[in-house]
C-alpha cells in the first residue's frame, strides 16, 4: 500500500485491490492513531478508522461522542467526511480499530455509509493475517444509490 501525501496530490497510479496488495498493518496503525484522537468522554471506547482510496489516498476518522448519545458520530462517519473534504473518491479498503488496536466490525449504519463510498467490493479488515472480507459479506443485498432511480414512483 502506498498513500499520497495528505497535503497535496500525488503522481502515482491508482491502487485497486487487484493492482497491489493492501498493507493492512499500515492501515491498521493509521486507524489506531485515529482512535487515539477520538472524543469519547462518555463510553470511553475510542474507535479509529483508516481507508485507502482507489487513487491511493489515506483517509481517517475517529468517533466523536455527544452527551445525547444519539448524536454520536462513528469513526466511519469521520472517515467519509475526510474523504469528501479531500474531493471524494472510491474507498477500496478500510480498517476500523478500537483503542486496544484490535479491529472491530462496522455497525449496521456504518456498513451502509461505507457501501455508498466503496461498494460491495470494499475490503474490510477483519483482523486475520490475510483480511479479505468484502463489504458484501457484511451487508448482503445492500440498498444503494442505483435503487433510488429504479424505485421512484
Amino acid at each position: 500500500m502506498y498513500c499520497r501525501p495528505v497535503n497535496g496530490p500525488g503522481t502515482q497510479p491508482p491502487v485497486t485491490p487487484g493492482d497491489a496488495p493492501i498493507d493492512w498493518a499500515t492501515l491498521r496503525a493509521a486507524a489506531g492513531a485515529a482512535a487515539a484522537r477520538a472524543y469519547a468522554p462518555y463510553s470511553h471506547v475510542h474507535v479509529g478508522a483508516a481507508g485507502l482510496t482507489a487513487a491511493g489516498d489515506l483517509v481517517e476518522g475517529s468517533n466523536v461522542e455527544n452527551a445525547s448519545y444519539g448524536l454520536t458520530l462513528c469513526a466511519e462517519c469521520g472517515l467519509v467526511s475526510d474523504l469528501a473534504r479531500r474531493g471524494g473518491g472510491r474507498l477500496v479498503a478500510v480498517s476500523i480499530v478500537a483503542g486496544d488496536g484490535d479491529p472491530v466490525a462496522p455497525c449496521g449504519r456504518c456498513r451502509q455509509l461505507l457501501f455508498e463510498h466503496g461498494g460491495a467490493d470494499l475490503l474490510v479488515d477483519d483482523g486475520t493475517p490475510a483480511p479479505t472480507r468484502r463489504l458484501a459479506a457484511l451487508l448482503p443485498e445492500a440498498f444503494g444509490p442505483r435503487d433510488l432511480v429504479t424505485r421512484r414512483s
